[in-house]
């Protein structure tokens, strides 16, 4: 006979014994520590990200990134919107849209192509991304050289004295 199997006469169930029950137990407890461990290290990989590109974006306090609501208003910072942004964060759906147009504008202050943040919403990338703006060689927006300007338009004639007789 199975010591860990034992049917329950009186109620018609099955039950687990408790030398199994402990060790599903021990199991659970270990996943819990598991993936709290993994997620507090995601946290700290997003704080460092975020420090580093509000360096690069010459934003400041950039240590809004260590504490929860203080980040997003570091990120909206670092995208140069408008501060009522952050009220969009708290309303489902309406915030997807905000953290992509938000993570868009980020990317182009760090000199990186806008669409970088809309890999915002794809699961594995959005731990890859901000990595990749945060340790990337980018220049900042505001030290590119400014491009030479072409004229479109010719140039005005010549004006010639009048002849003096």
């Amino acid at each position: 006979m199975n010591p860990t199997y034992q049917y329950d006469y009186s109620t018609g169930a099955d039950a687990v014994a408790p030398v199994a029950a402990g060790g599903l137990m021990a199991l659970f407890a270990s996943m819990m520590i598991f993936f709290f461990l993994f997620g507090i290290a995601i946290y700290i990989y997003m704080a460092i990200c975020l420090m580093k590109m509000a360096k690069k974006t010459d934003t400041d306090n950039g240590w809004f990134a260590w504490i929860p609501i203080l980040n997003i208003i570091l990120l909206v910072m670092m995208s140069k919107k408008p501060m009522w942004w952050i009220i969009l964060f708290f309303i489902p759906i309406v915030n997807i849209v905000a953290m992509i147009i938000i993570w868009m504008a980020v990317a182009k202050n760090l000199g990186k192509p806008e669409w970088v943040g809309i890999l915002m919403i794809v699961p594995i990338a959005n731990l890859i991304v901000p990595g990749y703006l945060a340790f990337s060689k980018s220049e900042n927006v505001s030290t590119v050289a400014p491009q030479p300007t072409v004229q479109t338009s010719p140039p005005p004639p010549p004006t010639v004295p009048p002849v003096q007789q």
